[in-house]
């Protein structure tokens, strides 16, 4: 298929270029740039020794993808949605002007120039504090948060239009935690500031460039009394839009978790990185944070059975290429070398 992906120069987009390109797919970028970089663009075009087209735009702009659209294609991927939650909590016009208006000029556009297939970038946030683990499609919906109500829209957006139009399709993908980089140390999250999320933010504290984690809280009703989350390596998704896009050819509207299916604490993945990195990663326990939940792991059964798809990396792999991309990119894609990393020191603090 000739696939347009909005966001394609992201974290996730660009693996999933670098996947779609290995089954045979042609692929156009579109993407602002607002959390992207062309440097990704011209590392996929390296990794998979095809010229990559992009198109700089905003998904906002409807004349934009329509001008792009009206050149032929089969299918889109949804990846240009802004995803922190905490900023979403102080910009929520924001989140719901970029994710949900943006949302709705594309699927305009895709009316308008007769593209019928959508891959949509969600997020297992919809569930918010879910009554069991692992949690299944049909668990209730609970965004507590702007990202995760604008998610929330943005999917039911796509279900009317599947309804509304039966030679529409869409699969719905709600990742849980992704995690890792490209083997090749070439590509990987480039967080464009002070991490997130948890594996970058590990990643930096391995390499001397933040002073320590802070583990918010260790008295849930866990293992060992941190937060469980379900972390999914990034190629394992990209995988997973390519089976997608397949799925497709059938028609309907699909809505699977992706996830492994397992769990791992806030101090796992600190153990983990540390045995892959050989450097010790200082943390200090803080109080929770507002809204955090105790377990949250995917049912990835559905996602099994409908594409024929399932995860293959588990932890320490994630971990391992994570550290290979942080130690070719100490400062992300705009210092792309290799040097060697210190080992993280035990005093100072974060603010």
């Amino acid at each position: 298929m000739r696939v347009l992906v909005c966001g394609g120069a992201g974290f996730i987009g660009s693996h999933a270029c670098v996947a779609l390109i290995a089954q045979g797919h042609e692929v156009v970028i579109y993407d602002n740039l607002s959390h992207g970089t062309t440097s990704a663009v011209d590392h996929i075009s390296q990794l998979s020794g095809v010229d990559v087209r992009f198109v700089q735009g905003d998904i906002r702009d409807r004349t934009a993808l329509e001008a792009v659209l009206s050149m032929g294609f089969d299918a889109v991927i949804h990846f240009a949605a802004l995803k922190i939650m905490s900023e979403s909590c102080r910009f929520p016009l924001l989140y719901f002007d970029n994710n949900v208006a943006g949302t709705i000029a594309l699927l305009q556009a895709m009316q308008a120039t007769g593209v019928q297939r959508l891959v949509f970038s969600s997020s297992a946030a919809v569930y918010g504090d879910p009554d069991a683990v692992p949690i299944k499609e049909d668990a209730p919906l609970r965004a507590c948060n702007p990202y995760s109500h604008s998610k929330l829209v943005m999917e039911r957006l796509i279900e009317e239009v599947c309804e509304a139009r039966p030679s529409f399709s869409a699969a719905i993908l709600r990742y849980f935690n992704p995690a890792g980089a490209h083997p090749s140390g070439l590509m990987g999250e480039d967080p464009c500031g002070v991490p997130t999320n948890l594996m970058p933010y590990v990643s930096q504290v391995a390499a001397g460039l933040q002073d320590r984690l802070h583990v918010f809280g260790d008295d849930y009703p866990t293992r060992d009394g941190t937060g469980v989350r379900d972390y999914i390596h990034v190629m394992d998704l990209a995988d997973a839009h390519t089976k997608a896009l397949e799925l497709l050819r059938q028609g309907g509207c699909h809505v699977l978790n992706l996830g492994t299916g397992r769990g791992y604490s806030v101090l796992e993945v600190v153990s983990a990185f540390e045995q892959v990195s050989g450097c010790r990663i200082p943390f200090e326990i803080v109080e929770r944070r507002p809204g955090d939940v105790a377990e949250v792991w995917a049912d990835p059964s559905r996602a099994e059975q409908t594409l024929g798809w399932h995860a293959q990396y588990d932890l320490v792999r994630m971990c391992a290429d994570a550290w290979r991309w942080q130690s070719m990119h100490p400062n992300g894609y705009q210092s792309a070398q290799v040097i060697e990393l210190r080992p993280a020191a035990p005093s100072g603090g974060l603010h």
